[in-house]
């Protein structure tokens, strides 16, 4: 076999469009999809010429595509961005339509979108939140969702073995709890809901979908806006907050939906909803530390249970 047959990842030839792909976990997944050799396109609304109402000048799309196309060198990636204000049909229709034209097919589309945590407002009742900041919220964090899968579900499903993954904050079984306040509560537990609801109305084609989270996700406006840290001195944060000892880089829920893009048997998940720690466990992937953090089991067991902070056989 030629070398470059061997070096080419599990995803190779696969395509897949990462919707919210920006900063954060959807980063992250662009990248580890393109690592494991597939073609990706990575949406999102911030870009070298424009910033979003996120307002985080920086982290654009761009240089998403250029971490994962970097990362995918030697794998058979590739990336692409491309601005896409997932609100708007009529852009994600323009997007599905060139990937179909560019590529004939889509393997695995990631619903990532959010971008609401600027408006939410955790401390308020419903009648004291801002309504127009929650009503916003909503929009973000579940219209989002509806418009990318009706617009990208008839190029997933037009061959067997398509797989959508929705993302959200929290697992089926944590999110059985309210999620104060009340616009976040639904905003994050639509998501299971559409998925669950989509694994039945897709089931004929041969896709599967899932539900997937993250556990504490050490992303970019968590480090430097919430704990004032960098990366690399992450655990300096845990004297905010103790418990912030479970936290987990992006990568390793990008990681997560790499490996279920590669499992030949991910029908298994139909419908379920899944978590980065959980399928660490069956995969047996690692945070790019070597750890492997069971953050929803730490949480209900040890943080919400009120016992003092201690990661042991956690991660």
């Amino acid at each position: 076999m030629a070398q470059d047959e061997r070096s080419r990842g599990p995803l190779a030839g696969k395509v897949a469009l990462v919707a919210g792909a920006t900063r954060g976990a959807g980063r992250a997944m662009a990248v580890e999809l393109c690592r494991a050799g597939a073609t990706v396109y990575a949406t999102g609304r911030t870009t070298r010429q424009r910033l979003s109402e996120v307002g985080r000048a920086g982290e654009t799309i761009e240089q998403t595509a250029e971490l994962a196309a970097e990362a995918g060198r030697d794998a058979g990636g590739a990336a692409r961005a491309v601005a896409v204000d997932h609100l708007d049909a009529e852009q994600v229709r323009e997007l599905v339509a060139r990937i179909d034209r560019e590529e004939g097919v889509l393997d695995i589309l990631v619903n990532d979108l959010w971008g609401g945590d600027r408006l939410i407002g955790f401390d308020k009742k419903l009648w004291e939140h801002d309504l127009d900041d929650g009503l916003r919220a909503l929009r973000l964090g579940i219209d989002s969702h509806l418009i990318t899968s009706a617009c990208a579900l008839p190029l997933l499903i037009r061959r067997p073995g398509g797989l959508l993954i929705e993302v959200t904050d929290g697992t089926e079984e944590y999110n059985r709890n309210y999620r104060e306040p009340l616009f976040y509560d639904l905003a994050k537990a639509a998501p299971l809901r559409m998925a669950r609801a989509l694994a039945e109305e897709t089931e004929p084609y041969g896709t599967t979908v899932v539900c997937l989270t993250p556990g504490w996700l050490r992303s970019e406006a968590m480090l430097d806006t919430y704990f004032k840290v960098t990366e690399e001195r992450w655990r300096d944060g845990c004297a905010t907050d103790p418990h912030f000892a479970i936290s987990e880089t992006p990568t390793f829920v990008g990681r997560a939906v790499a490996a279920l893009a590669a499992d030949p048997e991910v029908a298994r998940w139909n419908g379920q909803s899944l978590s980065s720690g959980g399928l660490a466990k069956v995969y047996g992937f690692t945070d790019v530390d070597g750890s492997a953090p069971d953050a929803w089991r730490y949480i209900a067991e040890v943080q919400s249970a009120g016992k003092p902070a201690d990661v042991t056989g956690y991660r």
